[in-house]
């Protein structure tokens, strides 16, 4: 049985990192350099960095702080933010990260999904799926949440999955940034409807979320926030509550 994954996510604007709800009223939480260092030595699993800004300023990713941020981390890395070609997941994987993470871009071409994996391996691909319900259906939507696509969340990950992603990173927007629990049901669906990894993002408040998410949402890794950045949940403690719940995870802690 493969470990749980448990990943700090850098939601970064501006070169700084920003936490809100439902991707709106963005508060800062602090250095993205100074807490990548203080989960890896926390024992974090892998960390994501994402430029919330970079597709709606239509710019590339914040490629000098993806270095800096790199340069103080042991543990695997993804970036995501303004990744449209095979030149800029080129860069980034310069800069620093292990994987790369599309959204907006998969969407509207979605051969570059094929491309990236063709040329750099389907395990350095991961697909940002941000959903939402629209009249029953969870519905992929793009431009950090502003535009709503045709595809339904199901549906587009069998297709990530065709065109060779290696893994999802789902995210329930109304659950986002609420600590209400994250989306279980439809994360449930789209685990067992791929066989690629499938990340829960949106909604962590407590711990007893990520042993939901876990057994019920049948996640293979648990993505959160605001908790890591603000205390409220220490990565050490919430391995153990984990492991004691019988779910299988990496103990050791790392250190700096």
């Amino acid at each position: 049985m493969f470990a749980k994954r448990i990943i700090p996510c850098l939601d970064v604007r501006d070169g700084r990192t920003v936490k809100g709800v439902h991707f709106e009223n963005l508060r800062d939480a602090g250095d993205a350099v100074e807490l990548a260092a203080l989960y890896a030595a926390q024992g974090a699993d892998e960390l994501v960095f994402l430029d919330i800004s970079a597709t709606i300023e239509q710019r590339k990713t914040l490629t000098a702080l993806v270095e800096r941020v790199a340069s103080q981390i042991f543990i695997p890395f993804t970036v995501g933010g303004g990744i449209r070609s095979v030149d800029d997941c080129a860069a980034l994987l310069r800069a620093g990260a292990d994987k790369i993470s599309l959204n907006s871009a998969a969407v509207r071409d979605p051969d570059l999904i094929s491309r990236l994996a063709e040329r750099f391996g389907s395990q350095c691909v991961v697909v940002a799926v941000d959903i939402k319900p629209v009249a029953g259906e969870w519905i992929v939507h793009v431009d950090s949440g502003k535009t709503a696509t045709p595809w339904r969340a199901v549906e587009w990950a069998q297709e990530l999955t065709r065109r060779g992603a290696g893994e999802i990173l789902l995210t329930s927007m109304g659950h986002d940034g609420t600590k209400s629990g994250f989306a279980l049901e439809i994360t449930r669906a789209v685990s067992k409807a791929v066989h690629i990894p499938v990340v829960a993002s949106g909604g962590a408040g407590s711990i007893g979320d990520f042993v939901d998410v876990f057994k019920d949402g049948c996640a293979d890794a648990a993505l959160a926030a605001s908790v890591f950045h603000f205390g409220e949940i220490e990565i050490p403690n919430l391995k153990r509550e984990l492991n004691r719940q019988g779910i299988v995870v990496r103990m050791e802690e790392k250190r700096s």
